[in-house]
């Protein structure tokens, strides 16, 4: 190896060394949230009978209720973005919809809110509507919509200030359809 390709090796090994976060990775100052399901029909194994996208025969589907604890000083909403761990598209940054609680420090238990739907109860919104295309396409929050295939689905929560800087993270598995 070339003196100075060593020097970039070394000081990119360096870098990975002083503990820097990696692409993806939450920064190691971010608290960690602890989140779990409120309803005992959510278990996290399958998606509740009715509880997929219309779609695919689902009948009045809503998110699932969620308990967060560790909720840090600062905190004024909680933003919960649903995913498909098996359809690439949606795996990530909220595929299947973000939605945002109303919520201060402490734990709060997150209501479950309609699906495929703009309208959300107070102190509740669509932060931002599910990137589904084509016939999959709805308003707001797309339930779980693989068709019974077997997907996975989670939702990434994160605690946010009034800067909708990021104070604390978790992730709670929903369940598989």
């Amino acid at each position: 190896m070339s003196s100075p390709m060593k020097a970039v090796f070394t000081v990119v090994a360096g870098l990975a060394l002083a503990g820097l976060p990696r692409v993806g990775e939450p920064r190691a100052e971010t608290a960690q949230l602890s989140v779990s399901l409120a309803d005992p029909a959510w278990t996290g194994d399958k998606i509740p009978a009715g509880q997929q996208c219309t779609k695919f025969g689902g009948q009045s589907p809503m998110t699932p209720a969620l308990k967060v604890e560790g909720l840090p000083a600062g905190t004024v909403e909680v933003l919960v973005e649903f995913n498909d761990d098996d359809y690439y598209d949606l795996s990530y940054d909220g595929g299947h919809g973000i939605i945002a609680f109303t919520a201060g420090p402490g734990a709060a238990v997150l209501p479950a809110v309609p699906g495929e739907s703009r309208d959300m109860p107070p102190g509740v919104r669509i932060a931002q509507k599910n990137r589904a295309t084509g016939s999959y396409a709805r308003p707001g929050y797309l339930p779980p919509c693989s068709g019974g295939n077997d997907h996975g689905y989670f939702a990434v929560v994160k605690a946010v200030d009034g800067n909708e800087d990021i104070l604390a993270e978790g992730r709670v598995t929903i369940g598989r359809y």
